[in-house]
Parts: C-alpha cells; structure tokens; sequence
C-alpha cells in the first residue's frame, strides 16, 4: 500500500509579535515559532494553512523539497 507524501513548508517569523493582536499572537506560538527568524517545518494541511492565513504578514511561507 502507498503512502501519499503531503508536501511540506518552511514556516519562518520575518517580523516581531510587538504590535501584533493577541490572536496573532497565539497563532505564531501555536506554530512553534518565537523569535524573529526562527522557522519551522510542517505538512501543508488545511489547519496549517488557515493558520499561516492569519499572520501571513508576519512569516514568510517557502516549499521544502
């Protein structure tokens, strides 16, 4: 039985949380993310998506090979 590869994104902060809504806020946590620069890699689901969504300002989103 195959397995389907979901494809991956590099998540990573590119501004600071000073300024932002407490939603946003919660939402950059929830992700991993804490310090400007830090980054992290998650499948490409719906959920992750939406959550990107909400603080695409503050992340930059690239595809990991």
């Amino acid at each position: 039985m195959a397995t389907k590869k979901t494809p991956k994104v590099r998540i990573e902060l590119v501004k600071s949380l000073a300024g932002a809504l407490p939603n946003q806020r919660k939402t950059v946590k929830a992700l991993g993310l804490g310090k400007i620069n830090s980054y992290v890699v998650r499948d490409a689901s719906p959920v992750t998506m939406g959550m990107v969504r909400v603080v695409e300002h503050m992340v930059k989103v690239t595809e990991e090979k």
